[in-house]
């Protein structure tokens, strides 16, 4: 079964309260292979009041959550059985299973967001040894330095002109020697 994501209707204001609450849940009750990432829409507003500046975070889309799960009896009950939660966007009557959001309509969410899509996983270790597939140091061999899943991004100790050089990449630019 595949994993879609799904817009969730709150009581508006309690949209972070739902994201906490569905992440204890999904946790108590040993949901994870099934419901995955909740996230509440935001962007960054910046409000001018009396001459200072101030950064807000605004709902892009207030009384709403994305929840992103393989759609089951169980994961349906979970989601739809949270305090706060009103019921799934697109469902067609009582009982009846909603409709997953769009893949280009996800991605254009999260992008906007600063989120990336794909959040990959990696068999990769720190102090692993790796070739370089594509980019500007193609075919150069170097060690693991750092990983960070949430940017997908990997530092590279490569080789140049006898010196170790630290190097950013994706994961998608690396192999397993």
């Amino acid at each position: 079964m595949e994993k879609n994501w799904y817009v969730v209707h709150t009581y508006s204001g309690y949209e972070n309260k739902v994201k906490a609450n569905l992440e204890k849940r999904v946790e108590s009750m040993a949901m994870q292979d099934k419901i995955f990432r909740v996230i509440v829409p935001e962007e960054e507003e910046t409000d001018i009041k009396n001459g200072k500046k101030k950064v807000v975070k605004r709902k892009v889309f207030p009384g709403y959550v994305l929840v992103e799960l393989v759609m089951t009896d169980d994961s349906w009950y979970v989601v739809r059985n949270t305090p706060g939660v009103t019921g799934f966007v697109g469902s067609a009557g009582a009982g009846s299973k909603p409709s997953p959001l769009l893949p280009e309509e996800v991605s254009g969410i999260l992008k906007h967001m600063g989120v990336d899509e794909r959040r990959i996983d990696i068999d990769f270790v720190i102090g692993e040894m790796v070739k370089v597939k594509e980019g500007p140091f193609a075919n150069f061999e170097g060690t693991i330095e750092d990983i960070d899943k949430d940017k997908a991004k990997i530092r590279v100790l490569v080789n140049m002109f006898g010196r170790d050089t630290p190097v950013e990449l994706d994961f998608t630019q690396i192999e397993k020697l």
